[in-house]
């Protein structure tokens, strides 16, 4: 044990190649571009890991491991340069130092790589810059994993809501074909009552226009429920 973290392990296994099949494929179902849901520089953000390892470990090829303390010294740096603050500035080392609850020494000589976290630095320097869990300790292989884990999320729910509504206009179909089969609303729908009453006024003599009146009383009995 070295300063709150244990003694450096084999990396674990992680099933990122079925992650990336499943997440592309529900891209593919979704139409969306491949490129956008697999964009690099979003990826190495979420997860933490360089750009050019995320696309190492997602084309299948060892990117290496770097050890724990250079893996927090980046992860760090590029939590620093990417939540910044409402005004665009990084956070100072001061404003770090008050909101992970340290020392302003302590955090300077945790951010110039001159101390070893612990993991209560850790994860009071996460809960300050609003990150998950593991963000600045997890391999890379397993940090990858987990920001294409919340991608997925995401997917689902597009996918559920685009399903949700597909079947509602599934449900609307058979009344709008029932209406269109329909002669009385297939006239209605066409013309509408003032329409019909203003043709059949424009008539020539009233023969023609009873002629009309006598079509309509036909189509309407045409159309009449039967009585049990």
């Amino acid at each position: 044990m070295t300063d709150g973290f244990p003694a450096p392990v084999a990396v674990a296994s992680v099933p990122l190649a079925t992650t990336v099949t499943r997440v592309a494929e529900l891209a593919d179902k979704l139409g969306r571009d491949q490129n956008e849901v697999f964009d690099l520089r979003r990826l190495s953000e979420a997860s933490g890991v360089p750009v050019d390892v995320v696309k190492s470990l997602l084309e299948g090829r060892p990117a290496g491991e770097p050890d724990l303390q250079a893996r927090f010294l980046q992860r760090l740096d590029l939590l620093r340069r990417t939540r910044v603050k409402p005004n665009g500035r990084r956070y100072t080392q001061q404003e770090i130092a008050d909101g992970a609850a340290m020392s302003r020494q302590q955090a300077g000589a945790l951010i110039n790589g001159d101390r070893r976290p612990t993991m209560e630095h850790c994860d009071a320097i996460q809960r300050f810059f609003g990150v998950h869990s593991g963000f600045l300790t997890a391999h890379d292989a397993e940090a990858l994993n987990d920001a294409l884990l919340r991608t997925e999320q995401q997917l689902l729910q597009d996918f559920a809501g685009r399903e949700r509504e597909r079947e509602r206009e599934r449900e609307t179909v058979p009344a709008e074909s029932d209406s269109v089969d329909d002669p009385l609303a297939r006239l209605l729908q066409n013309h509408g009552v003032r329409g019909i009453a203003w043709r059949a006024a424009q008539l020539p003599s009233d023969k023609h226009r009873d002629k009309v009146a006598e079509w309509l009383d036909m189509l309407l009995e045409s159309v009449k429920p039967n009585e049990s």
